[in-house]
Protein backbone atom coordinates (compact mmCIF):
# COMPACT_ATOMS: atom_id res chain seq x y z
CA UNK A 1 0.00 0.00 0.00
CA UNK A 2 1.00 3.22 -1.05
CA UNK A 3 1.46 6.01 1.23
CA UNK A 4 0.04 9.77 0.02
CA UNK A 5 2.13 12.39 0.52
CA UNK A 6 0.72 13.95 3.97
CA UNK A 7 1.92 10.46 5.59
CA UNK A 8 5.04 10.37 3.36
CA UNK A 9 5.73 13.80 4.91
CA UNK A 10 4.61 12.38 8.42
CA UNK A 11 7.39 9.88 8.35
CA UNK A 12 10.14 11.93 7.01
CA UNK A 13 9.43 14.41 9.85
CA UNK A 14 9.26 11.57 12.46
CA UNK A 15 12.55 10.59 11.03
CA UNK A 16 13.90 14.19 11.88
CA UNK A 17 12.44 15.30 15.10
CA UNK A 18 11.49 11.90 16.74
CA UNK A 19 8.12 12.90 18.49
CA UNK A 20 4.85 11.74 16.86
CA UNK A 21 2.48 14.75 17.60
CA UNK A 22 5.11 17.14 15.80
CA UNK A 23 5.48 15.50 13.03
CA UNK A 24 1.58 15.05 12.99
CA UNK A 25 1.25 18.89 12.99
CA UNK A 26 4.04 19.26 10.73
CA UNK A 27 2.42 17.26 8.35
CA UNK A 28 -1.03 17.71 8.50
CA UNK A 29 -3.27 20.82 8.98
CA UNK A 30 -3.58 20.73 13.08
CA UNK A 31 -4.67 23.91 13.41
CA UNK A 32 -7.66 24.46 15.58
CA UNK A 33 -7.37 20.86 16.69
CA UNK A 34 -6.47 20.17 20.70
CA UNK A 35 -3.85 18.50 22.10
CA UNK A 36 -5.31 15.67 22.46
CA UNK A 37 -7.01 15.47 19.40
CA UNK A 38 -3.22 15.72 17.86
CA UNK A 39 -1.95 13.24 20.14
CA UNK A 40 -4.75 10.86 19.38
CA UNK A 41 -4.52 11.52 15.67
CA UNK A 42 -0.66 10.95 15.93
CA UNK A 43 -1.08 7.72 17.73
CA UNK A 44 -3.46 6.57 15.11
CA UNK A 45 -1.23 7.25 12.33
CA UNK A 46 2.16 5.73 14.37
CA UNK A 47 -0.30 2.59 14.28
CA UNK A 48 -1.03 2.23 10.69
CA UNK A 49 1.35 -1.32 9.39
CA UNK A 50 2.15 0.92 6.35
CA UNK A 51 3.56 3.71 8.33
CA UNK A 52 5.51 1.34 10.51
CA UNK A 53 7.33 -0.13 7.47
CA UNK A 54 7.95 3.29 5.97
CA UNK A 55 9.57 4.34 9.10
CA UNK A 56 11.29 1.07 9.23
CA UNK A 57 12.41 1.95 6.04
CA UNK A 58 13.89 5.17 6.67
CA UNK A 59 15.63 4.04 9.57
CA UNK A 60 17.32 1.00 7.85
CA UNK A 61 20.63 2.98 6.30
CA UNK A 62 21.49 4.55 9.82
CA UNK A 63 20.64 0.77 11.44
CA UNK A 64 23.00 -0.51 9.04
CA UNK A 65 25.16 2.38 9.41
CA UNK A 66 25.62 1.94 13.26
CA UNK A 67 25.92 -2.24 13.09
CA UNK A 68 28.96 -1.48 10.42
CA UNK A 69 30.51 0.79 13.01
CA UNK A 70 30.40 -1.37 15.79
CA UNK A 71 31.33 -4.38 13.32
CA UNK A 72 34.38 -2.12 12.34
CA UNK A 73 35.65 -1.32 16.25
CA UNK A 74 35.14 -4.86 17.54
CA UNK A 75 37.23 -5.92 14.57
CA UNK A 76 39.60 -3.19 15.14
CA UNK A 77 40.01 -4.15 18.98
CA UNK A 78 40.46 -7.82 17.77
CA UNK A 79 43.39 -6.95 15.90
CA UNK A 80 44.98 -4.88 18.54
CA UNK A 81 44.44 -7.95 21.11
CA UNK A 82 46.11 -10.31 18.88
CA UNK A 83 49.23 -7.94 18.09
CA UNK A 84 49.06 -7.12 21.99
CA UNK A 85 48.98 -11.52 22.46
CA UNK A 86 51.57 -11.69 19.80
CA UNK A 87 54.07 -9.58 21.89
CA UNK A 88 53.32 -11.25 24.91
CA UNK A 89 51.66 -8.24 26.25
CA UNK A 90 49.33 -10.35 28.21
CA UNK A 91 48.01 -7.08 30.44
CA UNK A 92 46.80 -5.01 26.44
CA UNK A 93 45.66 -8.70 25.25
CA UNK A 94 43.45 -8.48 28.15
CA UNK A 95 42.58 -4.92 28.22
CA UNK A 96 41.61 -5.07 24.71
CA UNK A 97 39.52 -8.42 24.93
CA UNK A 98 37.20 -6.64 28.14
CA UNK A 99 37.04 -3.69 25.75
CA UNK A 100 35.68 -5.97 22.86
CA UNK A 101 33.33 -7.50 25.54
CA UNK A 102 32.46 -4.34 26.80
CA UNK A 103 31.10 -2.92 23.65
CA UNK A 104 29.21 -6.23 22.92
CA UNK A 105 27.40 -5.77 25.52
CA UNK A 106 28.67 -8.52 27.67
CA UNK A 107 29.66 -6.44 30.81
CA UNK A 108 27.36 -4.31 32.97
CA UNK A 109 28.89 -1.75 35.38
CA UNK A 110 27.57 -1.92 38.77
CA UNK A 111 27.18 0.75 40.93
CA UNK A 112 26.76 0.11 44.84
CA UNK A 113 23.94 2.31 46.04
CA UNK A 114 24.37 0.93 50.02
CA UNK A 115 24.93 4.12 51.66
CA UNK A 116 25.58 2.04 55.31
CA UNK A 117 28.75 2.85 56.85
CA UNK A 118 31.29 5.03 56.65
CA UNK A 119 33.39 5.88 53.22
CA UNK A 120 35.98 3.74 54.59
CA UNK A 121 33.48 0.48 54.87
CA UNK A 122 31.92 1.22 51.69
CA UNK A 123 35.66 1.20 50.51
CA UNK A 124 36.44 -1.58 52.29
CA UNK A 125 33.25 -3.84 50.77
CA UNK A 126 34.21 -2.46 47.70
CA UNK A 127 38.02 -3.98 47.52
CA UNK A 128 36.69 -7.28 49.18
CA UNK A 129 34.19 -7.64 46.16
CA UNK A 130 37.00 -6.90 43.56
CA UNK A 131 35.65 -3.40 42.68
Amino acid sequence: MGLTQKQEAFCIAYIELGVATEAYKRAYSAKGMSRAAVKTEASKTMAKPHIASRLAELRAPSVASAKLSLEQHMNDLGKLRDKAEKAEDYGAAIRAEVARGKAAGLYVERIDMNLTGSLAERLARARARGG
